[in-house]
């Protein structure tokens, strides 16, 4: 505090400034934070798991983050901002072609049952892509898509957009696809954790207690890693326990990493009490396991 300048702070250069009784203010200067942005397209070089971990309580860098090899079944786009028409089949295309002539020099609309039919299958094909579970918008920004491409295909007679019969057999169509996959035993655990086996006696309703992404969510409900089962990932899950209690921050980075799908499971199913949750994966809790569900 420098008397001649009423009694103001003014930043030291050196020790040898401060006289007897003077007045210091310490400021500690905050670190500045460096945040590096990287494409989720762009290729991460895998860390090798035949390393040996060494018990040790030093904190892992960002450095030492585990890539786990993906399933065939994990989704990595969100639903697009601009749905594109997916390409048909060949004979379809020609026949939406023609349609559309048709369409432009006298207004005559195509109607064949069987061309509605495979445009359906590859719009639901397309659609379980990005979700399992399509909203109402969604299904209305697909359609919107279509028949801006292909005005031939409106139904005016439906409504007033010409979408209302559309609307309603992609509806039934993603409901039959839902089911198609199902029956198929395709590992897909968005379908898994709704479907009837899986609810409790008195609620299996389809409709009743239904399991769905929120808004912006891609994998709400990823499958487990490639070459990992429920079992091989119980046993990752005990050899966990004895990393926390050892607090081995490597082995407990990448436990976690790799029983992701197991815990987000059991988080999205809601079927354990908070307490039994806590006990089985204590490392959740922990300053550096918040956000790993």
């Amino acid at each position: 505090m420098d008397k001649d300048f009423d009694n103001q702070f003014f930043t030291l250069t050196s020790t040898d400034l401060v006289k007897d009784k003077d007045t210091i203010k310490l400021v500690r200067k905050e670190e500045s934070v460096i945040l590096t942005l990287t494409p989720i397209n762009e290729s991460v070089a895998p860390v090798a798991h035949d390393q040996s971990f060494q018990d040790d309580s030093s904190a892992v860098s960002s450095a030492d983050t585990l890539i786990l090899q993906r399933s065939p079944e994990y989704r990595s786009e969100p639903w697009p901002t601009h749905f594109l028409r997916p390409t048909f089949s060949y004979e379809v295309e020609m026949l939406l072609q023609a349609g559309n002539k048709a369409y432009e020099c006298n207004g005559s609309l195509l109607n064949n049952p069987n061309m509605k039919s495979s445009i359906l299958d590859k719009l639901a094909d397309t659609m379980f892509y990005y979700t399992a579970y399509p909203t109402g918008f969604q299904r209305l920004a697909v359609l919107e898509a279509l028949l801006q491409k292909h005005p031939c295909l409106g139904e005016p007679q439906t409504s007033f957009s010409g979408m209302y019969g559309w609307q309603q057999r992609l509806t039934y169509k993603m409901a039959n696809y839902q089911s198609k996959m199902k029956r198929r035993q395709v590992p897909c655990p968005e379908l898994d954790v709704n479907s009837m086996k899986g609810k409790p006696p008195g609620e299996r309703n389809p409709a009743k207690n239904c399991k769905r992404p929120k808004r912006a969510e891609v994998n709400y409900l990823p499958p487990h890693p490639s070459g990992e089962t429920t079992n091989s990932l119980e046993m990752e899950r005990q050899e966990l326990l004895n990393g926390v209690k050892r607090n081995n921050n490597k082995v407990i980075q990448e436990k976690m990493c790799k029983t992701f799908s197991m815990r987000r499971l059991e988080v999205v199913s809601g079927t354990q009490a908070a307490e039994d949750f806590t006990e089985r994966w204590p490392s959740l809790f922990c300053a550096d396991g918040v956000g790993e569900s």
